[in-house]
């Protein structure tokens, strides 16, 4: 099968704007489902009363409550409604709702989707949902000022963009808020830890690093994550 070079992201909006030490519990929780959540609601669609909503732990092999539970911790800090909420605005029409619904309506709209961050993204334990999750709600890279090591390669196994700030950047000092659109150019051939240009609405240009740091990750990439690859040399034989 031949395969189609990586396009680059064109016109993103920015789901979450968040800052340091985002923990894989604040992408991804465990804890008990929320009765007024995105999960509570389908669960609840499904037939299920509130006692048996049971946690996001013990629904880990249900994508359809997994995607709703991203970003569900009610202790995430985002900037776009400076408070701890499991929200976000959908910036086209202003609306606060829950990540998981603003998501959706931006897949629906066929929009691309980045979130900002700043040091230490994915921190804590590791959890494959916290980069499973991302990717089912559309978000094709993620910017911050640092990651986790093995976030990191999580994400670049769900063929998550990982791109960093070049050293002494941050979406403070390059003075961004979150509201422009991003369009992230990725050339070909690619070279592991190159740097891609950002260029905004706003007309606005800087560079980040692409954290893809071996050719091995290039390759997931190039194949749009690791399970892709694996059915693809599946095939082969």
């Amino acid at each position: 099968m031949k395969l189609q070079p990586p396009q680059s992201i064109h016109e993103a909006y920015v789901l979450l704007n968040l800052g340091d030490s985002v923990t894989t519990d604040h992408i991804s929780p465990a804890g008990n489902i929320a009765r007024n959540s995105s999960a509570a609601r389908y669960l609840t669609s499904r037939g299920l009363s509130a006692r048996d909503y049971n946690s996001y732990g013990s629904r880990r092999g249900n994508d359809a409550v997994m995607a709703r539970g991203t970003f569900a911790n009610i202790r995430l800090f985002n900037k776009f409604l400076n408070k701890q909420a499991p929200k976000t605005i959908h910036l086209p029409t202003e609306e606060t709702m829950d990540v998981f619904d603003a998501a959706e309506r931006y897949i629906q709209s066929g929009v691309p989707l980045v979130i900002l961050a700043g040091k230490e993204y994915g921190s804590g334990s590791s959890r494959d949902w916290a980069a499973k999750g991302p990717f089912l709600q559309g978000i094709k890279a993620v910017v911050a000022e640092s990651y986790e090591r093995i976030h990191r390669s999580n994400l670049v196994g769900m063929g998550v963009i990982p791109l960093e700030y070049l050293a002494g950047d941050s979406a403070e000092s390059l003075g961004l808020t979150g509201r422009e659109r991003y369009t992230i150019l990725i050339p070909e051939p690619l070279t592991p830890r190159m740097l891609v240009d950002v260029k905004l609405d706003t007309g606005k240009t800087f560079q980040v690093r692409m954290r893809f740091d071996t050719d091995v990750e290039l390759t997931y990439f190039h194949h749009g994550g690791i399970l892709n690859y694996m059915i693809r040399k599946m095939s082969e034989n």
